[in-house]
């Protein structure tokens, strides 16, 4: 099996500007894809759009907020604009959340945390869909967690909104299967980002309990999803993947 190429198509990634996403991002261009970088933060996504032009890619910025789905709309329509379609979507952004005890979260935090890490799907893919059906069909990777199949402690709001991403995406792979249109769920485990917000000490006792006794790197899930995306994973809609280091093993 050669390197997977995506020249001549169009990808857009959420959550672009720092870690998975970034990497994501950055691989997808090197492989030959032009992309489009959302995220809320507009510097982190033009230093990654300044390395992926420098390397003789393209992308295009997209300052947005995930949770807003008139901005999504736009942010896919300036996406077909600039490159004349769209044929993958990675829909990476989310938040960690707060530790909380059930009766003690506030609704806000419960609201804020569903909104970015579980309507933010349903917003993006509301409006990817039509944007890759009308170029021909492609693919979608919506990231979620190894959390939505274990529950984290403290972390209700969390943990509700990444089982509700494996129940999204089913239901929608099962939708779009026909009209030639994948989409597949992501599961990192723990992994070396800016997001991880473990304490002092806290990083070397995650890392021990996972089986290859180590974090994650961002491109470890950016390979993966670049897997999903491709042709090589031609057969695969509805499933959920784990790039976890045996963490749920």
């Amino acid at each position: 099996m050669g390197e997977m190429t995506f020249a001549g198509k169009v990808a857009l990634v959420t959550g672009a500007g720092t870690g998975m996403g970034a990497a994501t991002a950055e691989l997808l261009a090197q492989r030959g894809a032009k992309v489009a970088l959302l995220g809320r933060r507009e510097a982190p996504l033009r230093a990654v759009a300044d390395g992926i032009d420098a390397n003789g890619g393209e992308a295009l910025v997209l300052p947005a907020d995930v949770t807003d789905p008139e901005a999504l709309g736009r942010a896919v329509r300036a996406t077909v604009d600039r490159f004349g379609g769209l044929h993958y979507a990675v829909n990476n952004a989310g938040v960690s959340s707060e530790n909380h005890d059930l009766p003690d979260l506030p609704v806000d935090v419960w609201d804020g945390t569903l909104a970015a890490n579980l309507s933010s799907l349903y917003y993006s893919m509301r409006a990817e869909l039509p944007a890759i059906a009308a170029s021909g069909g492609g693919a979608i990777v919506n990231v979620s967690s190894v959390f939505a199949d274990r529950g984290l402690p403290q972390r209700a709001a969390y943990s509700a909104s990444k089982h509700g991403a494996r129940g999204l995406t089913r239901s929608a792979a099962r939708d779009w299967a026909a009209r030639n249109i994948r989409i597949n769920e992501l599961q990192p485990g723990v992994i070396d980002t800016p997001m991880l917000d473990a304490g002092e000490g806290e990083v070397e006792h995650i890392a021990a309990t996972i089986p290859a006794k180590r974090l994650g790197a961002p491109r470890e899930i950016a390979t993966a999803v670049a897997f999903l995306l491709s042709d090589d994973a031609s057969y695969i809609t509805g499933a959920h993947l784990a790039v976890d280091g045996g963490f749920l093993a």
